[in-house]
């Protein structure tokens, strides 16, 4: 494992650098949007007071509530500190809850149904594309254009034509929502077929956006492994077509490993935007949420947590790349 050593640090190395750099721009990128989101509070809760020094009064109460009195640069370092403690401060605009309670209520619908429906598309994608390199004929001609239409289209795209087909149509899933509008969050049966019911359209928009383009790679790899000098004397000394293949697939799946660990924040955020159009009740419908009401503690929250899930996903991608790939022990050791 020495070998690897100088691999992993690098990758830490930069995994801490790339946290502190999407720290600092998920604090500041919400501040530069235009607009007072505390005015707009003291506008909502000050309907029919007519004092105009009361409402000032509590115009003033609330920038010091959210601290949006103070220098940005104070902010930052109060904010940095809050974090570290885990408290993002209050919601601008559900308040008085909190972002933490805000964020609680989401984040386990979009780690649910992201990360499952992005393995399950990736391992969908390498399998087609690994059996159109070996098998060739009609199933490869059938694919190709067909995975090269699907990696093509838009995250929104996909998920506006599985809710015309499937949901308005066909009429057999519902067209928004986590579970049923009538429904009250509980342990039941009932609840639970539902969320199944909801999760289905969301869930395979994502998979059959990302089984695409891992099909066209994994295929690619694999005609450049198969016509490889090393199959070529391996068939030549007698050794069975199965060890080769074996070996071919493992070869061509080592770039696909890091293609998903590159691809993996583009597939996220495609992942938000199919949570909008389908109204699911993750994180983002949740940013909508906040940037319509200027929420920059909510915004800086949700992103953040994205970035960290993101970074960490990769970072452990990247790690399993080492492991695999006997090379990145080679190399380190030179």
């Amino acid at each position: 494992m020495k070998g690897y050593a100088g691999y992993f640090v690098n990758k830490f190395a930069w995994f801490l650098v790339t946290l502190v750099a999407a720290f600092m721009l998920n604090f500041i990128l919400p501040r530069l949007m235009p607009g007072d989101p505390v005015a707009a509070i003291v506008a909502r809760l000050a309907q029919g007071i007519s004092n105009t020094a009361g409402v000032q009064a509590i115009y003033q109460q609330y920038t010091e509530l959210f601290g949006t009195n103070r220098p940005l640069i104070e902010q930052f370092f109060l904010y940095v500190r809050n974090v570290l403690q885990g408290d993002f401060g209050f919601s601008f605009s559900q308040y008085p809850r909190t972002v933490a309670d805000v964020i609680r209520s989401s984040i386990l619908w979009t780690i649910g149904l992201q990360f499952p429906a992005i393995i399950v598309g990736w391992l969908i994608g390498n399998t087609l594309g690994a059996l159109a390199a070996y098998i060739r004929g009609g199933f490869d001609k059938v694919l190709m254009p067909v995975s090269l239409f699907v990696s093509n289209l838009p995250a929104f795209g996909m998920a506006v034509i599985l809710m015309v087909i499937f949901a308005v149509t066909l009429r057999w899933f519902p067209t928004s929502g986590g579970y049923g509008f009538d429904l009250i969050p509980n342990m039941s049966l009932k609840f639970f077929w539902s969320v199944f019911i909801h999760y289905q359209l969301p869930f395979w928009s994502i998979v059959l956006i990302t089984i695409g383009g891992q099909a066209i790679g994994m295929r690619s790899m694999s005609i450049y492994e198969l016509n490889a000098d090393y199959v070529k004397y391996s068939r030549f000394m007698g050794i069975k077509d199965r060890t080769i293949v074996g070996y071919v697939f493992r070869n061509a799946m080592l770039p696909q490993v890091t293609g998903l660990a590159l691809s993996i924040g583009t597939m996220v955020g495609g992942a938000l935007v199919a949570e909008i159009i389908f109204s699911y009740p993750g994180l983002g419908s949740t940013i909508l949420t906040a940037v319509l009401g200027q929420d920059y503690p909510l915004i800086s929250a949700t992103t953040l947590i994205i970035t960290i899930m993101v970074l960490v996903a990769n970072f452990l991608l990247e790690i399993v790349y080492g492991l695999l790939d006997p090379r990145i022990k080679a190399a380190q050791a030179d």
